[in-house]
Order: structure tokens, then C-alpha cells, then sequence
């Protein structure tokens, strides 16, 4: 790492596209796209979806119209679904930026359907909802398009999809009972022809409705769950995408900071705000340049740890805005040192550890990186 006076986030793209190459080869013969919603999870959408592109990738899928926009001209030909439907407002910028929207409520058909009549022909999605009771057409929406398929009319459908909510629990019922569900859903619609003649409609351009249910942890359901396309995030991320199993992906990021100072505490001597550490001897505190404008959770505090030369050191005391202290006193004298780097995610501490001591997710440790550090890519072909 270079020497700088902020902590750095150094960000392997490399691993990224071999966790791209072994998703896309566990699901083959469907297509593997990428969430690349949330600036890729935080770690750079400008810098990461263009080689996911060049790797193979040719569907996107982003939460909003303004991460839809922002990518269209890093991704020139691509598809870019934007998950979170249609606003109000937004016909005329989707359909001009390229944009497929995943359409969610018959509310949203039926404006869509009035923007391609005057705009022409553009791709929609279809959402429906089989049990996670967020987004998506509803079961009685789905009755109701089955019965009366003219109200799809004009519409050139791309995708339609679902999402499952227990996938990371591969024994849960709610897997198939949602993938029976969708199954019923798609089974009975009696689609449109597809409109758009370009490339990719489909496997093969053979202009089929492509079907997806699965995102990352569904992969690994099995191939009952692949259809035609999957929408991997996390873990193309590094965050394991099976719970209580072996993580078969690369990780992707280190996270580095400095150590500020080190000070020599005694027995009963107190550390941080509320005083919610107290030594039990002497021992030697580590103040660390990082906190929770960066994206380390108050929950760490007295529960998590960075490693010091690929040794443990727990966080003691409250995380505060700016900084971190850890209790070293484990460790050799002379082996800490002001201006020494640690490791807050790195080879011996994954992301997922991180949150597991957050008492959280890897989606929410990565999402909420901060804007300080130092960022590096690395895994980058010259």
C-alpha cells in the first residue's frame, strides 16, 4: 500500500471477474448477469461494471433511473434493468437512455404502455412477487394477466422475475414454495411475441421472454432455480452467498488503516466514550485512524478486531466518528508502532467476519465503505 495519511480500500477487480467466471460456469447454459446497484455495492460502479462488460457480461441490473443513466454510456449496447420500477416522471428519461424497467404494479404497465405508443417500441420487465412482500405484481395482479392477456398488449417483454427471500438457507420451505409459485406465474401468462429485433432477445436473439429468479445465493440452490438468467451482487462481491458453508468466492477487498498513537493504559483505566472498557492491568491501546464516517459500525465496539502483523486485536471501547482504539498489549514491544498499517478487512478477517461481529450483513459493511479512504484497483490486465 502506498504510503498515504488516510486508510485505504484497495478493491481487486480480478477477483470480481473470476467470481464472474465461476458464477457464469455454475448456472451455464443460462446467462449470468450483475447487480451493479449501489455504485456496485460501493466499490465503484464506473470503475467495475465496464470490465464485467468486457468479461462477457451483458445484463445489468440497478435499483434506480439515476444509476441506470450514469452507467448507459460505460456500457454502450448492454442491457440495464432498473429494478425499483418505473417513477412517476421517469418515461421519457428510461426510454431514452436505453433503460429496461422492471415493471412492478399494473400502474406502472399501463404508463409504460403509453410512453412506447408514442415513443415506440421499448423492452419492459415484468416483477412478480411469490412471497417476499416488497416489490412486484401481486397474486391477484397475476390471476388477473393470466385471465385477460390483452392487457400486456404493446408491451415488449424482455424478463420476467421474482425474488426469493431465504435463499442463503437452502433448507428453507419458502425457496420451493417461491420457486413453485413463479413456476405457475410463467407457466400461464400468455405472453406477447417479443417487438425488438436487435441482438440478445433472448438466448440465442431468438426473441424469448428470459425468465430470472435467481440472484447470488439462489445460485447455489441448484439449476431449478437458473431459468434463463440469474442477477449475482454480493457474490461477485466476495460475501459468501451460503450460510454456514465453506465461501467458494475470491475475496475482494482490503481494508487498511494506520495506527495514530499508542499509549500505555494501566489496571481499572478506562477507554473511550461511556468509559465501556476497563482494563484489567496494564496493557497498550492502539488509536487507529477510522471510524464510523467510514463505514465502521458503533456495534464493533468491544466486539470486533483488526489483525496487527496478521495477529487479532480487539476493538476496545466505543467506535467513535473518526477513530478506533485496539488493545495490543498481547503483543511484542517493538512490533506496533505509530504509522504501521492494519488490516480491518483483509486475508485473515473477511468481510463476512466483519459483520458477524457487527451483528449484520456483508451487503451492509461493503454499502457503507466510506468516502475517505484511499481507493486502489487492483487485479487489472496491463
Amino acid at each position: 500500500m502506498p504510503d498515504s495519511y488516510s486508510a485505504a480500500l484497495t478493491i481487486d477487480i480480478g477477483a470480481i471477474l473470476a467470481n464472474y467466471r465461476l458464477l457464469a460456469g455454475r448456472i451455464s447454459p443460462a446467462l449470468c448477469g450483475a447487480a451493479v446497484k449501489a455504485d456496485c455495492y460501493g466499490l465503484g460502479a464506473a470503475m467495475i461494471a465496464p470490465h464485467l462488460r468486457r468479461a462477457g457480461c451483458n445484463h445489468f441490473f440497478v435499483a434506480t433511473v439515476d444509476e441506470g443513466v450514469s452507467l448507459r454510456p460505460l456500457l454502450p449496447g448492454a442491457k440495464i434493468y432498473l429494478m425499483n420500477g418505473l417513477p412517476p416522471g421517469s418515461e421519457r428519461d428510461v426510454a431514452g437512455n436505453e433503460l429496461i424497467p422492471i415493471l412492478n404494479s399494473m400502474n406502472e404497465i399501463e404508463r409504460w404502455q403509453a410512453t412506447t405508443r408514442s415513443v415506440g417500441a421499448r423492452p419492459a420487465g415484468l416483477q412478480f412477487d411469490t412471497g417476499l412482500n416488497r416489490l412486484g405484481l401481486s397474486h391477484d395482479d397475476a390471476l388477473m394477466l393470466i385471465a385477460d392477456p390483452h392487457r400486456l398488449d404493446g408491451l415488449d417483454l424482455a424478463l420476467i422475475m421474482s425474488h426469493l427471500s431465504c435463499a442463503d438457507d437452502p433448507e428453507h420451505p419458502q425457496n420451493r414454495a417461491q420457486l413453485r409459485r413463479f413456476r405457475e406465474i410463467t407457466d400461464s401468462l400468455r405472453l406477447p411475441p417479443r417487438l425488438g429485433n436487435g441482438p440478445g432477445n433472448g438466448p440465442g436473439g431468438n426473441g424469448r421472454v428470459l425468465r430470472s429468479l435467481a440472484a447470488s445465493s439462489s445460485i447455489f440452490l441448484g439449476a431449478d432455480y437458473h431459468f434463463d438468467l440469474a442477477r449475482p451482487g454480493a457474490a461477485l462481491y466476495g460475501i459468501n452467498p451460503v450460510l454456514g458453508t465453506e465461501n467458494p468466492l475470491r475475496q475482494v477487498v482490503r481494508l487498511q488503516a494506520k495506527i495514530l498513537q499508542l499509549r500505555d493504559v494501566d489496571l481499572n483505566m478506562t477507554v473511550g466514550y461511556g468509559a465501556s472498557h476497563q482494563f484489567r492491568g496494564p496493557s497498550v491501546l492502539a488509536t487507529i485512524g477510522v471510524g464510523y464516517a467510514d463505514g465502521i459500525f458503533r456495534s464493533l465496539g468491544n466486539r470486533g478486531a483488526v489483525f496487527v502483523a496478521g495477529q487479532r486485536a480487539p476493538i476496545v471501547g466505543r467506535v467513535s466518528m473518526d477513530l478506533i482504539t485496539v488493545d495490543v498489549g498481547h503483543l511484542p514491544r517493538g512490533s506496533v508502532s505509530p504509522g504501521m498499517h492494519v488490516d480491518l478487512i483483509g486475508p485473515d478477517q473477511t468481510v463476512d467476519t466483519v459483520a458477524r461481529d457487527a451483528g449484520t450483513i456483508g451487503y451492509e459493511i461493503l454499502t457503507n465503505l466510506g468516502l475517505r479512504f484511499q481507493r486502489r484497483y487492483t487485479g487489472l490486465q496491463a
